[in-house]
């Protein structure tokens, strides 16, 4: 199994205790973790079994020795990690919902020493040795004009080196914020769509097809998500020919602690959509009924995807890749804080039995 590349920022998670909010909690205790998407595909796939690599910027502290610590121990190789003496550490804050109160992010992240840092800074070339996958995501270029511009970078030096680049729309209202004067839907799209070309794996659904990548999918209104990944798949790859796969997560949200979840995975080069979970041939999301947090799971869902596809019992069938990335990402609502802490056996059991609640002993 080769190495696959992250590259995006990590930051100080600053979580309330339980189902207090901010006001309730501060000042006084909270929960301190670090995270960020890309790292947290990183230490899905190590923990998973696979060998990842991740690239950031971080300032040069007490602090990022305990961030470097913590991907260290996950089994994420950190020798590419830059640290710099200008800049700080991105922080943000999340408020957990509850039945019909809503989560909350809060983002401080201008000024981060990532924010920063231009993609020429960066030795590409040693980064991408041993490695055949790249995965980044919209979060990155709404971080700084510096960040775009990076990403873009890294992005290009990824296909010069042939290796096979992952990418997650991911786009966060709260951010894209550097272009004053411009709207965020526009800015994003602009610079989402000159990244386009060196996309491979694509994760988006139809929102982010229509908004962020100008395509028309022309479907009819009345079909279900399954039913309308065929022509949002068909459509992107005939404006970006580079993709061959689209990843989609179908999320129904009951109350902030009870949502439904599944997945769907299409095959450009076939024309094969794959579905998942499905029973008797139909789709039955899973019923997540106590998320403990659900932060994080549309990264452990590309993280199943970009380590499946690199398994050698899991790969060589693409209904077997998406049902593992949907097992794996119905688990991370399970589990406390963005990382997903499970095991390629913890996901092969459910996959096998549905799930269950009897302890293991």
């Amino acid at each position: 199994m080769s190495i696959i590349v992250t590259f995006g920022e990590i930051m100080a998670r600053i979580s309330t205790e339980g189902y207090y909010t901010l006001r309730q909690s501060l000042p006084g205790s909270v929960t301190l973790c670090f995270a960020g998407a890309e790292a947290n595909v990183a230490a899905s796939v190590a923990l998973l079994g696979g060998k990842a690599r991740y690239v950031t910027v971080l300032p040069g502290n007490d602090i990022t020795d305990a961030c470097m610590g913590n991907l260290r121990n996950l089994g994420i190789d950190t020798s590419y990690i830059l640290t710099k003496d200008s800049g700080r550490l991105g922080i943000y804050f999340v408020q957990a919902g509850a039945d019909q109160r809503p989560g909350k992010v809060i983002y401080d992240r201008d000024g981060s020493a990532f924010s920063q840092t231009g993609g020429e800074e960066y030795d590409w070339d040693s980064i991408f040795s041993g490695a055949s996958m790249l995965h980044v995501s919209g979060i990155t270029p709404a971080v700084s004009r510096k960040a775009a511009e990076a990403q873009l970078f890294c992005m290009r030096k990824a296909k010069e080196h042939g290796m096979t680049v992952s990418f997650d729309c991911n786009f966060r209202s709260k951010l894209w914020n550097w272009e004053p004067g411009t709207p965020k839907e526009v800015l994003a799209g602009r610079v989402i769509r000159e990244m386009m070309q060196y996309v491979d794996i694509l994760f988006a659904a139809r929102i982010d097809a229509e908004t962020l990548l100008d395509v028309n999918v022309g479907c009819p209104e009345s079909y279900s998500r399954i039913d309308e990944q065929p022509y949002i798949a068909e459509a992107i790859s005939r404006k970006y020919p580079s993709v061959t796969m689209l990843a989609t997560t179908m999320r129904q949200s009951i109350s902030a602690t009870y949502n439904k979840w599944g997945a769907a995975l299409y095959d450009v080069s076939n024309g094969l959509q794959y579905v998942s979970p499905c029973i008797d041939g139909k789709y039955v999301p899973y019923d997540i009924t106590a998320i403990v947090d659900r932060i994080g799971a549309g990264d452990s869902f590309a993280a199943g995807i970009l380590y499946a596809l690199q398994d050698e019992k899991l790969g060589s069938d693409l209904q077997t890749v998406v049902d593992f990335a949907t097992a794996s990402s119905c688990l991370s609502h399970s589990i406390m804080q963005d990382i997903n802490y499970v095991t390629r056996e913890d996901v092969i059991s459910l996959m096998r039995t549905g799930g269950h609640s009897t302890v293991s002993r």
